[in-house]
């Protein structure tokens, strides 16, 4: 493992333009039940790359997926043989998640909650996932000090999301840069852990019609001490 705080640039083909944002409001969660009932894997079936290369570092047990939409990341955890909870403010999304495990012979439980109020309680999980979760920067930076606090001692915190060097790029992620995410506010908003992944880089994103292209991310791997 590795302790990275610089920032990693990969030049890749340019890919089809596409828009994606998540704020925690009813007519935003109606926008994302519209989206989910347009195509049934929007962002693909497959776990999220960065995901898939540090989900070992979880030890076996409760896993938190934030803002998981239609489930391939916690479903692929419970392939793993984690016990996962998936959030999101879309039921319609929720309820594909459901069925995708279901399909596989796995199940998962949902919740339908928005994150500016969702509970964080002490010392639950083994694993906290963040895939794309973005939000304005105070419930960021609720939602992160509440994710420290919901990690057991030695749990693991996994996060990608865009930078706002990613705007304006049409190949993904929010439209306001303050709904994006920097290494060194990511640092401050998870005191508390021990970085073992912290960069910035350039990568190419394949996930379904709406990630598609040359991206700019934050990636974090932390646990808890």
């Amino acid at each position: 493992m590795c302790d990275l705080t610089g920032k990693l640039i990969h030049a890749f083909a340019p890919r089809p333009r596409s828009v994606d944002f998540r704020m925690p409001n009813h007519k935003n969660s109606t926008m994302w039940d519209q989206r989910y009932a347009e195509n049934d894997s929007a962002y693909g079936v497959e776990p999220n790359d960065f995901l898939m290369q540090v989900a070992d570092k979880i030890s076996i047990g409760s896993v938190l997926c934030l803002a998981e939409g239609q489930g391939r990341n916690s479903v692929y955890l419970a392939s793993l043989g984690h016990k996962v909870k998936a959030m999101d403010q879309s039921e319609l999304g929720l309820a594909q998640a459901s069925q995708l495990a279901t399909d596989r012979g796995l199940s998962i439980e949902t919740e339908v909650a928005d994150l500016a109020h969702f509970e964080f309680y002490p010392s639950m999980y083994d694993g906290i996932v963040s895939i794309w979760a973005h939000v304005p920067p105070k419930i960021r930076q609720r939602v992160h000090t509440g994710c420290v606090e919901a990690l057991k001692p030695g749990g693991i915190f996994i996060l990608e999301a865009y930078t706002p060097a990613q705007v304006g790029r049409g190949t993904g992620g929010p439209p306001d840069p303050t709904l994006c995410m920097q290494a060194d506010e990511l640092k401050d908003e998870l005191a508390g852990l021990s970085f073992e992944i912290l960069v910035e880089r350039e990568r190419e994103i394949v996930e379904g019609s709406y990630h598609s292209g040359t991206s700019s991310v934050v990636q974090v791997l932390a646990r808890k001490p």
